[in-house]
């Protein structure tokens, strides 16, 4: 169990950092829970992987195409559970984000059913991503 969610998870990140979409909604199940902290316009938790690349693609919007997932720190695995240390930056005029977050993935069946985000500045995300 433990391998195969080292091998999906390692491959979603890495798929996340070349934005290689085919990829990433092969490995994000249909039916996904996904947890965003704060209180930003794209905080809250998504059903569907729809949903996801929704609130990726506004991600990318606001950024003005600059959001950039630019290390994969750590991947921790236990059972069917992976935390990952991942290092975001983007840009648009006025302001900036660079910051660390933890991602803890449920996978099931070579795909991820869940998605919790913690963030180590909430209040950097909230600012930059806005209401």
């Amino acid at each position: 169990m433990e391998k195969q969610t080292l091998q999906v998870v390692t491959e979603f990140v890495t798929a996340v950092q070349q934005v290689n979409l085919e990829k990433l909604g092969a490995l994000l199940h249909p039916e996904i829970s996904w947890e965003q902290p704060g209180s930003n316009r794209f905080s809250g938790t998504k059903k569907t992987s729809g949903e996801v690349f929704q609130m990726v693609g506004g991600m990318f919007e606001v950024s003005q195409n600059t959001m950039s997932l630019t290390d994969i720190k750590t991947i921790a695995v236990n059972g069917d559970q992976a935390s990952v240390v991942l290092t975001w930056k983007a840009s648009r005029p006025g302001a900036e984000l660079h910051t660390d977050n933890v991602d803890v993935y449920t996978v099931k069946d070579g795909q991820i059913v869940a998605a919790k985000v913690y963030a180590t500045d909430v209040q950097q995300e909230n600012t930059f991503w806005g209401r």
